[in-house]
């Protein structure tokens, strides 16, 4: 699988982000990559928090409480590579804020139904494959070599993950269904990330 996830088994554009990044996001992201890095180091704490949540959430859930605890204590590991570049640049984490990317998503989860754990499991799928592309960019394009090598090792991870959140899905809910599922929220995705402006952000 590429680093955008286009293509693959299940189907064209099955589990494919629908529109690619385009080149005027890297130029931003390396033109103010003092404050990518600081939205790149908060993405990660948030994610480390959503496999958590998800743990909290569903403690009934046993065959998906291990990959999920896995995933936070990586997603944490990955939030600290991040700190230290900062710190090593002598940045301050910004204050938290709502990531308008990510709740947009989490508007087309279903609430009050038994499809709830489905959407958020899809939704956390699709967050890490447009981060998968994007990190995969900057490893592409950074002028540093060891920076460059930790956004390759870093985008290998968010690859897994995306992988990592259909395959739980798939232990609750039926293969077709599931399939179903991914594809109206990448779909809603790629007319959501066409719809937000271009920021030295992940999102």
């Amino acid at each position: 699988m590429t680093a955008s996830g286009r293509g693959g088994k299940n189907g064209p554009g099955m589990l494919a982000l629908q529109n690619p990044t385009p080149e005027e996001w890297t130029r931003v992201v390396l033109a103010d990559f003092d404050s990518f890095l600081i939205d790149h180091a908060a993405c990660e704490r948030k994610a480390s928090a959503t496999g958590l949540s998800l743990v909290v959430k569903y403690p009934d859930r046993a065959e998906m409480l291990e990959p999920l605890i896995e995933f936070a204590r990586e997603e944490l590991e990955h939030f600290h590579i991040v700190y230290r570049l900062c710190r090593d640049r002598g940045l301050v984490m910004a204050d938290d804020y709502r990531d308008p990317y990510v709740r947009g998503l989490r508007e087309l989860i279903r609430t009050a139904s038994d499809k709830t754990l489905l959407d958020r499991l899809l939704v956390a799928s699709v967050v890490e494959a447009r981060g998968c592309e994007r990190l995969g960019l900057v490893a592409e394009r950074v002028s540093e070599p060891e920076l460059a090598a930790t956004y390759r090792e870093l985008t290998r991870a968010e690859s897994r993950h995306r992988g990592l959140f259909v395959r739980l899905a798939k232990l609750y809910y039926p293969e077709p269904e599931v399939l179903e599922r991914a594809g109206e929220l990448y779909a809603a995705e790629g007319a959501l990330i066409q719809s937000l402006p271009l920021r030295a952000a992940v999102h």
